[in-house]
């Protein structure tokens, strides 16, 4: 019989927020494409598999979202460009800003997994070389059913395996390839805003029956530790290069802010308090980790390279030398870091994104059974009445575009093996606190960092990422000043704050940086600064002409240099 192992397998569900509080309207669709194609599929795969147990992870501005697309659908008043389209009466003739729109947005998928294994969507797409898509005279040529069709198999390419074989509708769509109607349409349309509007409900019943645990994270995903402090980025890298603001003013509340809402939030949708909670980032520090305690939460968890760089700030290891051969010894077991602070867990990076980046290249059913024979070998090498505590932690959507079937045979193959096997079992954080097989060690020192290269470079330490900050620390200071006087109602208020809090997420900072695709650097950049105008806006003051200029300059790298990666 094969030596037991315990495995925590959570899924880390976030989008940004893509409205523009200025206007409501919707700037990107891609909380209701990966809702249509990843959230659906996950709880599916989910509800098959009866005897898998997970964690999933899901942010609250990705459900504040997803409950305002529920409520588009349901009232009508969409605040989404692309639905508005799909939805369009074929007697209203496109006009030029719509065609654009549609021809911009309408190929962003991966083309290999999901463009080329459809003819007729591929053809759309070679139509569009071919009257080179940026030449408005050329574009005029093609009808507007043309435009029609394309918004049809963008949306058909976006939805979920386990959605398009339960739906005869996807069937007849994409058998009969195009020419599609107003009615075709329509209906593809109400197919959207039903698997929408199920998804908080599937993920609710599944933590419900005891399938899943539920967890949180501050809710507009802040990188936390470096709201409390900008100086935590030194703890992992000393050389790196701060903001000039030297401090984000009111740190500590807006981070109590963020994770008060988010428990408030999930209490109203889940009907229980989370038990647990990921950093967003996985970006943890101490004084982060004692507020997690403070708030109540049992455990939380970051990545490998955070513990190791702990254990070596604790003279327990070096890390260059030590840690690929000690790193089992060390990392296959819950940590603490106070007697009464949340449980540490901290996951294993090479599985992790071996199923993020790896595994979409290989045979389905042999990267299902590689990752088993992985966790095998972890057992079979561990000490003798230890139970290795295996952490994989990855986000839950983006890499399934990557896969053949939106991961559909990787995942059921993969569950398949778990629900069989007679040693590996799956478990939940909850049980991790609540059980007696893995007693915590004491950790006595964590260094600040995240699921990325272990530090904060992908946030701070650049050009352009630093003057991000400071530019949000200059507006949370006349944040501060308008909030201490009565120049606004308790609405205008609440507004300028949710304003903030969007403001204050991390993906801002995320994609500064020439090592992204310029087209989308350029995208988050304008947006981030239109939020800081409109926050200036709500507080009625004038905004500085300073976020008229871009601040991307191609300068993405950290001072301190070195490379960077998407995170999983």
């Amino acid at each position: 019989m094969s030596a037991p192992l315990d495995l925590l397998l959570m899924w880390h569900m976030h989008q940004p927020d893509y409205r523009d509080y200025a206007t409501g309207e919707y700037t990107q669709p891609w909380v209701y494409l990966h809702a249509l194609k990843d959230y659906s599929d996950m709880a599916a795969h989910l509800e098959r598999h009866t005897r898998v147990h997970a964690v999933v992870n899901l942010v609250p501005i990705l459900l504040d979202q997803i409950e305002d697309y529920v409520d588009q659908f349901a009232t009508g008043r969409l605040r989404d460009p692309l639905l508005r389209l799909l939805r369009r009466d074929e007697r209203q003739t496109l006009t030029d800003e719509e065609r654009k729109l549609i021809a911009s947005r309408c190929f962003s998928a991966n083309h290999e997994k999901m463009v080329e294994p459809y003819p007729p969507y591929k053809r759309l797409r070679e139509l569009h070389r071919v009257f080179n898509g940026d030449d408005a005279h050329a574009m005029a040529y093609l009808s507007d059913r043309y435009f029609d069709d394309l918004l049809v198999w963008y949306h058909l390419a976006w939805t979920g395996e386990t959605v398009r074989r339960g739906s005869e509708l996807i069937a007849r769509l994409m058998s009969e390839g195009g020419n599609y109607s107003a009615q075709d349409r329509m209906a593809l349309y109400e197919l959207v805003g039903e698997v929408i509007a199920g998804i908080i409900p599937r993920y609710r019943a599944l933590a419900e029956q005891g399938r899943i645990e539920l967890t949180t994270t501050p809710h507009y995903h802040p990188l936390a530790p470096l709201l409390l402090d900008f100086n935590s980025a030194r703890e992992a890298r000393p050389t790196f290069k701060l903001p000039n603001a030297g401090r984000y003013s009111g740190g500590h509340a807006r981070v109590r802010f963020h994770i008060d809402s988010a428990l408030q939030t999930h209490a109203r949708r889940f009907g229980t308090t989370p038990v647990g909670i990921w950093p967003a980032e996985g970006a943890i520090s101490e004084a982060l980790a004692e507020m997690f305690g403070e708030a109540g939460f049992a455990w939380t968890a970051s990545s490998e390279s955070v513990l190791a760089q702990s254990l070596q700030a604790a003279r327990i290891i070096k890390v260059a030398e030590e840690w690929p051969a000690e790193r089992a010894r060390w990392l296959y077991r819950p940590w603490r870091l106070a007697a009464d602070g949340p449980l540490l867990l901290f996951r294993d990076d090479r599985l992790s994104d071996l199923i993020g980046f790896e595994y979409a290249k290989w045979h389905s059913r042999d990267a299902a059974l590689n990752l088993i024979a992985e966790l095998d070998g972890i057992a079979a090498r561990a000490e003798r009445q230890q139970t290795p505590l295996v952490s994989i932690i990855l986000d839950g959507e983006n890499c399934w575009e990557h896969y053949p079937y939106n991961g559909f045979y990787f995942l059921e193959a993969l569950y398949a093996a778990l629900e069989g096997h007679p040693s590996i079992r799956t478990v939940t954080g909850k049980a991790v606190v609540d059980g007696q097989r893995h007693p915590p060690a004491e950790l006595e020192r964590l260094v600040a960092g995240s699921w990325v290269h272990g530090d904060f470079g992908t946030w701070i330490g650049s050009r352009d990422k630093n003057a991000a900050w400071d530019l949000l620390a200059t507006a949370k200071q006349c944040f501060n000043l308008v909030m201490g006087s009565d120049r606004l109602t308790e609405a205008e208020r609440a507004a300028a704050e949710r304003q903030l809090a969007s403001c204050e997420s991390s993906d801002w900072f995320w994609w500064m940086g020439d090592y992204n695709p310029p087209e989308a650097v350029a995208a988050f950049d304008q947006r981030y600064r239109a939020n800081l105008a409109n926050l200036y806006r709500l507080l009625k003051l004038p905004a500085p002409h300073t976020l008229d200029v871009p601040l991307s300059h191609g300068t993405g790298q950290p001072e301190t240099g070195g490379t960077m990666r998407r995170a999983t």
